[in-house]
């Protein structure tokens, strides 16, 4: 089946790097679902173990990204590109995310990668949720996306996600197109320095029942397991002394474009 779709697995690792004013990590195992959203309906009812909006061994809901309220997922971001002066012509939409497992799933950040009919990536729009409910995006447009070429973004930290960080930040992308490696990396600036470094790798799987039951013997309750990991090593910082910062009200605007309201943005591919 995977030979006729774009969509497919990834099993790897995500790993955090805390520099100051302590140095503190984290480093789980994962595995994520790189679905194109055309082929979503398809790979449903091509396999048993993943369901499109409804509950199985793995699912995807469109209500858990985007407007969240179950509509269309590319008809609400095509206004969004838009905005940001981006036309993809009817080319793919495929994003990076956790699937449901066994009907939970928390993602706290989803990649969605935007490609043109001629198939070059030309926008991503990273979408963070923390665990208070709610999420926020940040849509950047990608400068030649036809390679595998090192891709570098950056821009102003808009949404709280951490208790321990604060709202004057600074977020660095530097990633590749997936293909048969998953490289992801986000740096995460404060005024005194470089304060956090998350990566996120992977190997790529083809997206059949075999890999998804691989995946439910290999990674069993991965939604607990996040949530989990989040909290406990939350509770380290605190050990450790972490400074707490107060949770500000969400942004107005669910998306944030800096091409549009003139954040401080670099892009650059090399």
């Amino acid at each position: 089946m995977s030979a006729a779709f774009s969509s497919a697995l990834y099993f790897g690792r995500v790993i955090h790097k805390r520099l100051r004013p302590f140095r503190h990590r984290l480093d789980y195992r994962v595995f994520s679902v790189f679905l194109d959203l055309d082929e979503v309906p398809a790979l449903a009812s091509k396999t048993r173990l993943f369901s499109h909006n409804r509950w199985n061994v793995f699912s995807f809901y469109d209500r858990d990204h985007g407007p969240r309220d179950g509509s269309s997922l590319r008809r609400w971001l095509a206004p969004k590109l838009r905005e940001a002066g981006i036309d993809l012509e009817g080319g793919r939409v495929r994003m990076l995310c956790f699937p449901r497992v066994l009907g939970y799933v928390f993602n706290p950040l989803s990649v969605w990668y935007c490609y043109d009919r001629n198939d070059r990536l030309v926008a991503l729009l990273h979408e963070v949720r923390n665990t208070f409910g709610e999420s926020h995006s940040y849509l950047l447009p990608v400068d030649g996306g036809s390679g595998d070429e090192v891709i570098q973004q950056s821009c102003a930290k808009r949404f709280y996600v951490s208790p321990f960080i604060e709202m004057g930040a600074t977020y660095g992308f530097t990633l590749r197109p997936p293909d048969e490696r998953l490289s992801f990396a986000i740096k995460e600036d404060v005024a005194s320095g470089p304060l956090l470094i998350a990566t996120h790798t992977g190997e790529r799987r083809s997206f059949d029942d075999r890999t998804l039951l691989r995946a439910a013997v290999s990674y069993p309750l991965m939604t607990l397991k996040v949530m989990a990991a989040i909290h406990w090593e939350a509770l380290k910082i605190v050990r450790k002394g972490g400074t707490f910062f107060r949770r500000p009200a969400p942004p107005p605007q669910p998306v944030t474009i800096p091409a549009a309201d003139n954040d401080p943005l670099r892009l650059a591919a090399e």
